[in-house]
């Protein structure tokens, strides 16, 4: 059992009483996100930049795949705080070099709960198939082999699928204790391999198709960090 969190839920509510602190409160909950996203990177060195390549990959992928601005960018907002669970995981697991042992792989694989359990008080966020269920089945799998829950295909959220992808392609792009980075092609190569057992085929058609702009944008962001 998680341990519950402390009730959170008048935090970043929309105020009826008006639409301009609601179109502001909207603005500041992706600046919130972004920020939240960087905090959970900064727990572990070697995923600098992770939650910031996994939205904007998430919502190059969603807008490729015929899905409104509006869903475009809620599943881009999910992307930078997929793996906030990783807040409640202890830095010795996180950062350790080598092998996880079956109990410490058991412990990393709560953090989708855990960050379900964070986000699903604030209204914006835990609404049925909102962000706080992407969060949550971000580490299924298509062919129902994934967890928490086992779900298979369409029962997992859309959102969800497609920020798979973008979170499998950012980590093996980026270098780890225990495995050096891959390059692009090769990254993109095991996407496809995996199609319709980890990855949504429709998700992955969709990679096929801008694998060429995401790379470009992936590079561009590389360069600029190098440059600061």
């Amino acid at each position: 059992m998680l341990t519950p969190l402390p009730n959170t839920k008048p935090f970043l509510q929309c105020p009826q009483s008006s639409d301009i602190e609601c179109t502001t409160l909207s603005i500041s909950l992706h600046q919130l996100a972004e920020s939240l996203g960087m905090a959970v990177d900064a727990k572990d060195p070697c995923t600098c930049e992770h939650s910031e390549e996994v939205a904007v990959i998430s919502q190059i992928l969603a807008l490729r795949m015929g899905y409104s601005p509006r869903k475009a960018e809620t599943i881009h907002i999910a992307g930078h705080l997929h793996d906030i669970g990783k807040i409640g995981i202890p830095d010795d697991i996180l950062r350790k070099p080598g092998t996880l042992t079956t109990r410490e792989w058991g412990i990393i694989k709560r953090h989708p709960e855990i960050g379900a359990q964070i986000v699903r008080p604030v209204k914006a966020l835990g609404h049925p198939g909102g962000i706080a269920d992407i969060i949550l089945h971000h580490h299924e799998s298509y062919d129902g082999t994934g967890y928490p829950h086992g779900l298979r295909g369409r029962n997992i959220p859309d959102g969800a699928r497609i920020i798979a992808v973008a979170d499998s392609l950012s980590a093996m792009l980026q270098p780890r204790t225990y495995k050096p980075a891959m390059d692009f092609e090769a990254a993109a190569a095991d996407i496809v391999r995996y199609s319709g057992q980890r990855y949504d085929p429709r998700v992955v058609e969709a990679f096929t198709q801008c694998d060429s702009e995401i790379n470009a944008w992936i590079t561009g962001m590389h360069n600029s960090s190098i440059q600061e």
